[in-house]
């Protein structure tokens, strides 16, 4: 278990000049508690070196800001180049310990910095500034690491830790793949030891060659295969690197297990001269010695090339696509060149993954320890963090532009353009293109780009030998049949999508194109419906251009979507020129939505109709449909095709669609429709809508996660009722024309693709008086009319909470003909409600009937009347307090007035009064 490292910026490769310092080992997990943890630093030169400018930065994945910050200063590595930061438990005993369990288990990262003009402080954002190393890792359970593997590894995934790789405790670990290729695998700890970089027992093509010698011309060479007991016939045929013919061929003993060494006179493997072996399945007498090389594709193959003696282009791009020849160096030895599989690849066909080694027949290689430097970067400080995917992308590799038939008979300007969304460097591993024949329905070329890269803006070219700007894989001219055929991307960390899968494989598909020449529209058939299902197959025409042209991607980033290519000018490794794109289709809106989901009858199907002017051309235009469950976008189509004549188009699975929706997708129970024109794929998920690119939508869900990412809150969305359509199926129709992201707009009904809508009408009216509350306080607060209830969102509030009491598939729609009053929170509804049947009018009046009865009390007519009333008994009731308060203070009053005038005041007896007093106080 490997995966490549891909940290590619701005890029400083480093092969064959001074060493690096490199992360070469990580221990996240330790079996019980997390004791022995460690994170190992190496540097290539295998001596000590100065660690002095060195940060190291642990990030958590569930924030994506640094958790521990470890300056590097006055510290370097051991004699052997190793330097050790870990836990106390720890043996050898660390440079610099951790307390335990420090090292988090993953989603998480480790970065190398090395940079004087940052600071590197815990807390802080992840950044890719002053970049050296780093490693994204997370567990099968976690995941999570994507933002992570974003901005610090770019085009490359989080490397998954298998917890159930090895019994007792495992590592992260640092292993070379091919040439200056590094990856990591899965293997016991090592700290500071040479990490356990044995190569694969079982690679991906079985059996592969192991060992080779390459004589001197006085001694013999030798080739040794891994086990092939369970391959069939095979075959080792030697290449001559002069004349591209077969200098020998011999069967291969199948019947033992384990290693095979065979012997090859030394006059056919020389050190000093260029030449190829190869194995395939077959038997010698298939390649008879003397016969030219053939397109027969091997199962592993080297190709050496000796001093100043090259072999030829076409040698080389037949066995070894994409590779370039072993080169032997001047000075032959007396035992010739001994070579071993060492890299940890397991592709075939590659000598990067061979190195100079003793040879141990029988034995397993005895590989040294590489002193080169993987594929890093040094970013000056200031340079900001890499920007994200395009919005709505799928973030992996895409088919960009495809040259198939260039003028003239040499056929030597065809050429595939890949590109990968992040436009930065990106490891193609685990990538494979098959080309692929519609007179047979496969492959007649299947091409592993594992251990290639991008360029620094994301381009991967492999075309003709011939073609400028040379394309980083080569092919033979004409390899590129010119139609109707097919080009499919694949990612495939298993094998060739051709073995894992049969027929026309689409496991792991990322994207392909299907294209045709003239008159051969109905050849590719089975391809198309594979590949490209409900798409017709592009054609380069001749005739667009002047000169010679290409398809190229102008009209978004989804995959599998012919209708992003016109013919354009070619542009290998370089921007497209596209033609000036459509105007947008006006008047189109989504006008009924149905889901298979919605009921149990047997005629309940998944669809979506559109309605617009008749003959309207639908290009520029999405379809997304979102999935509450699934979180995101569950299809993103890109239209094509006209709208009916009688102002209809219908995506579905049934036979009369205009167009299908992808195989294994369509309408969910619950989510929403939305209708975007979309050029830059900005219809999907986790976007922003914006009034220019939004055309219409229809949420069909109460999940808040979904309206918010929709920008459309509760209260603005439709569902379905299936008790409105009695026991028939039912969908969602837009009674209303045209007015978008509106619910009272739609309704529960019938289903009718390619026709008019079954829409309330006021043959099914039935008079209601209904009096409805106490509603929520925000309708309190409306004036006496309610004339704020009567509009927009509103009325929908209305009719939804109609809608609960009755759930019959009441919308806004219904209240045109009804009067709306309200008092203190109790709402009147009178007058004519419609319906959309007989069935659906007696579900009215039998809940009207009810709530009259329930409520008779609540609402007196007028209802006005009745909020004066309430008040005049409340003024009354005030009224009367007042007048008798004040009745009993004149009663008090006018008492002490009549009880005075009948008994005057008695003046003597006061003076006397006053002189007893005066006396007293004598």
């Amino acid at each position: 278990m490997f995966v490549t490292l891909s940290i590619c910026f701005y890029l400083l490769v480093m092969v064959g000049a001074d060493p690096c310092l490199i992360i070469s080992e990580i221990n996240a997990d330790n079996p019980g508690l997390d004791t022995t943890e460690f994170v190992e630093l190496y540097h290539t030169s295998g001596q000590r070196a100065s660690l002095d400018g060195y940060t190291l930065v642990f990030y958590n994945g569930k924030g994506n800001v640094a958790y521990k910050v470890l300056d590097l200063k006055d510290h370097s590595t051991d004699d052997r180049g190793f330097f050790l930061v870990g836990s106390l438990d720890l043996v050898p005993k660390p440079a610099i310990l951790l307390p335990p369990n420090t090292v988090q288990n993953g989603p998480d990262a480790v970065v190398l910095y090395r940079t004087a003009a940052t600071r590197y402080v815990e807390k802080m954002n992840v950044t890719a500034v002053g970049l050296v190393d780093a490693v994204v890792y997370m567990t099968r359970r976690s995941g999570g690491a994507e933002f992570l593997a974003e901005v610090l590894t770019p085009g490359e995934p989080a490397f998954v830790e298998d917890e159930a790789a090895h019994e007792a405790d495992e590592s992260i670990e640092r292993c070379l793949l091919s040439d200056d290729q590094w990856g990591f695998r899965v293997s016991l700890p090592s700290p500071g030891q040479r990490n356990n970089c044995t190569p694969p027992a079982a690679p991906l093509t079985s059996p592969f060659i192991n060992e080779l010698k390459l004589g001197s011309g006085q001694v013999d060479g030798s080739v040794e295969l891994t086990d092939a007991s369970a391959a069939g016939p095979v075959v080792l045929v030697v290449w001559d690197g002069k004349t591209d013919k077969v200098s020998v061929s011999m069967d291969v003993d199948t019947s033992r297990n384990g290693l095979n060494f065979m012997t090859v006179n030394k006059k056919y493997m020389k050190g000093d001269e260029s030449g190829a072996v190869a194995i395939y399945s077959g038997r010698a007498a298939d390649f008879p010695v003397g016969s030219p090389l053939r397109q027969t594709q091997p199962l592993d193959a080297f190709v050496f090339a000796g001093p100043g003696n090259k072999p030829s282009s076409n040698l080389t791009e037949t066995l070894i696509p994409g590779r370039l020849p072993f080169q032997l160096s001047t000075s032959l030895r007396e035992g010739g060149f001994h070579l071993s599989r060492c890299g940890v690849a397991t592709w075939a066909r590659d000598p990067g993954t061979f190195w100079e080694a003793p040879q141990t027949p029988g034995l397993p290689n005895k590989c040294p320890w590489p002193k080169i430097c993987p594929h890093t970067i040094l970013i000056p400080g200031g340079t900001d963090s890499p920007p994200h995917l395009p919005p709505g992308s799928s973030g992996d590799f895409l088919i960009n532009e495809l040259n198939t038939d260039t003028p003239g008979a040499a056929e030597d300007g065809e050429y595939i353009e890949l590109w990968h969304p992040s436009g930065l460097r990106a490891s193609l591993q685990g990538v494979w293109i098959l080309l692929f024949s519609a007179h047979n329905n496969k492959p007649y070329r299947e091409i592993s780009l594992s251990g290639h890269f991008t360029t620094s803006k994301g381009y991967f070219l492999l075309g003709s030998d011939r073609l400028a700007p040379a394309p980083s894989l080569r092919l033979p001219p004409n390899t590129i049949q010119n139609g109707p055929d097919a080009v499919a991307l694949y990612r495939s960390l298993s094998g060739p999508p051709s073995a894992v899968q049969r027929g026309i494989p689409t496991r792991g598909l990322l994207d392909a194109v299907v294209y045709r020449q003239r008159g051969s529209d109905m050849e590719a058939q089975e391809l198309s419906k594979a590949l490209t299902p409900g798409q017709l197959p592009l054609l380069e025409d001749p005739d667009v251009l002047p000169g010679d042209e290409a398809l190229s991607r102008c009209g978004g980033l989804y995959p599998l979507d012919l209708s992003a290519f016109s013919v354009a000018p070619p542009t290998p490794l370089r921007e497209n020129i596209c033609p000036r794109p459509p105007p947008a289709p006006e008047g189109v809106v989504i006008s009924e939505v149905s889901s298979a989901r919605w009921s149990n009858h047997s005629q309940q199907a998944g669809f979506v109709e559109l309605q617009g002017p008749p003959l309207t051309d639908l290009r520029g235009l999405v379809l997304s449909v979102f999935d509450q469950d699934a979180g995101g976008t569950a299809i993103a189509l890109p239209l094509r095709g006209v709208i009916d004549q009688d102002g209809f188009y219908v995506v579905g699975h049934d036979d009369d669609a205009d167009q299908a929706f992808p195989e294994g997708t369509s309408v969910p129970a619950g989510g929403a429709a939305v209708l975007c024109y979309d050029l830059f794929s900005v219809c999907r998920a986790g976007t922003a809508l914006t009034n220019s690119s939004l055309r219409d939508v229809l949420v069909f869900s109460e999940n808040q996660r979904l309206l918010s990412s929709l920008s459309t809150t509760r209260g603005r969305q439709v569902m379905p009722s299936v008790r409105s359509v009695g026991i028939g199926p039912v969908s969602l129709s837009r009674c209303s024309c045209c007015e978008v992201r509106s619910p009272s707009s739609w309704t529960s009904s019938s289903p009718t693709p390619h026709s008019n809508n079954v829409c309330p009408s006021s043959a099914y009216s039935s008079q209601v008086d209904l009096c409805l509350g106490p509603l929520a306080s925000s309708w309190q607060e409306q004036p006496g009319d309610c004339s704020g209830l009567i509009q927009g969102a509103k009325m929908a509030e209305v009719a939804a909470y109609l809608e609960q009491r009755c759930n019959c598939g009441i919308s806004a729609l219904y209240l045109q003909g009804t009067n709306i009053s309200c008092v203190s929170g109790w709402l009147r509804v009178q007058g004519d409600i419609q319906a959309l049947s007989d069935h659906q009018r007696a579900l009215i009046i039998q809940t009207s009937s009810a709530d009259s009865a329930a409520r008779a009390e609540a609402c007196s007519p007028p209802s006005t009347g009745r909020y004066t009333g309430a008040a005049s008994a409340l003024g009354l009731q005030i009224g009367l307090i007042v007048a008798v308060l004040l009745l009993l203070g004149l009663g008090a009053a006018l008492s002490t007035y009549l009880y005075r005038r009948r008994r005057p005041l008695d003046y003597y007896t006061m003076e006397l009064s006053e002189h007893a007093e005066g006396l007293s106080d004598l």
